[in-house]
């Protein structure tokens, strides 16, 4: 995925009301742009860090751009733009990078599926069975640690999706958590249960029940990102 026109670097200074952030340009101008993250963005950004964003030409949009890209503070750079993420896995399926899924016949995003009203990102089928796969965008990182967590804020609707794929996988069915590891030097993923310890729980049990569970690293700069590397996925005892 390459960002088209190019992107263009600020610096943070706040985010607010979720969907907001205020940057300062080089040239000192000041711009309010969206903020396409509906998450705690833990570790992900620091006042005076920063920022690279895509500019809109829509007269229409009331804020003139959309932040993309993130400088943490521990100088890594992070995809904020969690919208990004099912793009990014999409293009890697179809060039074959996630092997594990490679072979497939035709992919359909966003079916409906499940028992609590759910829909999965994308359901792909093999000579007729079907394989089910939810993508998470991963950012949240730690200054101590290559290994990435997920999720940066309790999740309830993340819980809800393991729920229904662990139904799929009792019923014979191929079932997929796939997360998409937005975050540079990032050498594997857990699940984040110092901060979610419901959502790891879930995570074990539909690992229990036969859900597959892999995770996949990019390559990120304010040039592009693509998928690029199998990481490992610690399950904590």
């Amino acid at each position: 995925m390459r960002f088209s026109p190019a992107l263009e670097q600020g610096r943070l200074l706040r985010r607010y009301k979720r969907f907001l952030a205020d940057i300062e340009l080089p040239t000192g101008e000041q711009l309010t742009i969206h903020c396409p993250n509906t998450g705690s963005m833990l570790n992900c950004m620091h006042e005076g860090g920063l920022v690279w964003f895509s500019r809109s030409s829509d007269p229409k949009r009331k804020l003139p751009g959309t932040w993309e890209i993130s400088e943490t503070p521990q100088g890594r750079l992070a995809c904020i733009n969690t919208g990004r993420a099912n793009a990014l896995v999409e293009e890697a399926l179809r060039a074959g990078i996630i092997t594990e899924l490679a072979g497939f016949t035709a992919l359909k995003r966003e079916v409906a599926y499940g028992e609590e009203g759910s829909r999965i990102d994308f359901r792909l089928e093999f000579d007729g069975a079907p394989a089910y796969v939810e993508v998470k965008s991963v950012t949240l990182g730690y200054a101590d640690s290559t290994t990435a967590a997920f999720p940066d804020a309790v999740t309830q609707r993340g819980a809800k999706h393991l729920r229904e794929l662990a139904k799929l996988a009792r019923q014979g069915m191929r079932a997929v958590q796939l997360y998409c590891v937005n975050l540079t030097g990032i050498e594997a993923v857990r699940p984040a249960d110092d901060i979610d310890m419901a959502y790891a729980q879930a995570l074990k049990a539909a690992a229990a029940e036969g859900v597959e569970v892999l995770a996949y690293g990019t390559r990120l700069d304010a040039e592009g990102i693509v998928i690029d590397r199998r990481l490992p996925v610690i399950l904590m005892p």
